[in-house]
């Protein structure tokens, strides 16, 4: 009887919705909250400054000498214009990613945390939304931040811009749920610096600091393929005012990138703690 028990007691939980969500995902963003105040502030608004430093000395500093931009949707604006909501869609990528990419690896390896919480009543899934939920509030901090500086330097051109925080909700939300999956995987800081190697280059050619028609068409198809672009492109025409079906492709972008998220974070989780 005893040899019975103990084998019921270990065995995985399987099988079940319950095995893998019960309900309770604000718990970890609580526990991410509390742990927040421990934290050292000025380290979390770092990344807020950053797009304000590329706005101040570029869209305002070299855009008196560019002069206007067209977008894709075919009317010019100021070259501040034009980055800023570029650089709005950065912010909620910096904030998302920063939290779902190198917390996420310090309590996955070194913290043990999660193994912790699954011990608990709470799934992989609850886990793995939670600290997303927990990445995208940075991601909105940064956004809605730099969509106030953008509103009183008049780089708002349309009333959709309040449109804007939504928007950065969904997209902070995919790149935190494909952060945490992609480091799920990871084993070693020098495996980490793979996240900065792929941000980089989208940050530098996904038409955040000029139009994507100066490439050629190959490189236009290999661009579009990153989800910064969309990002840019779904800000930029609401901040613009320039509205266009395309814009349900970019959403629809960032649904899938979240489901896909989700799912490999939670199967992740689960194959690491629970099978």
């Amino acid at each position: 009887m005893t040899a019975v028990t103990t084998t019921t007691d270990a065995a995985p939980r399987r099988g079940s919705v319950r095995a893998l969500w019960s309900g309770n995902p604000f718990a970890v963003v609580q526990r991410g909250l509390i742990a927040a105040r421990s934290s050292s502030w000025v380290v979390v608004f770092s990344g807020f400054f950053e797009p304000v430093f590329y706005l101040a000395s570029m869209g305002l500093g070299l855009g008196k000498m560019i002069g206007d931009v067209q977008t894709s949707g075919g009317v010019e604006v100021s070259y501040a214009a034009f980055i800023a909501p570029a650089l709005l869609a950065v912010s909620a990528m910096n904030g998302a990613i920063y939290d779902s990419t190198w917390n996420v690896f310090f309590k996955l390896n070194y913290g043990k945390l999660y193994e912790g919480m699954l011990a608990t009543s709470l799934g992989p899934l609850d886990v793995a939304l939670g600290e997303i939920l927990y990445a995208l509030l940075r991601g909105l901090l940064y956004a809605t931040g730099f969509l106030i500086i953008m509103q009183i330097l008049g780089l708002n051109l349309a009333w959709t811009a309040i449109l804007a925080i939504p928007a950065v909700l969904l997209i902070a939300f995919g790149f935190a749920a494909l952060g945490m999956a992609v480091t799920s995987y990871m084993k070693t800081f020098q495996q980490m610096d793979w996240i900065n190697f792929v941000l980089l280059p989208m940050f530098l050619f996904s038409a955040t600091l000029y139009p994507i028609t100066v490439y050629p068409e190959w490189v236009q198809t290999v661009v579009m393929a990153f989800p910064l672009w969309h990002a840019v492109e779904l800000i930029r025409g609401l901040t613009t005012g320039v509205m266009s079906p395309d814009m349900g492709w970019h959403l629809l972008y960032f649904v899938v990138m979240i489901a896909v998220g989700l799912v490999f974070t939670t199967k992740r989780l689960r194959a690491l703690f629970l099978d």
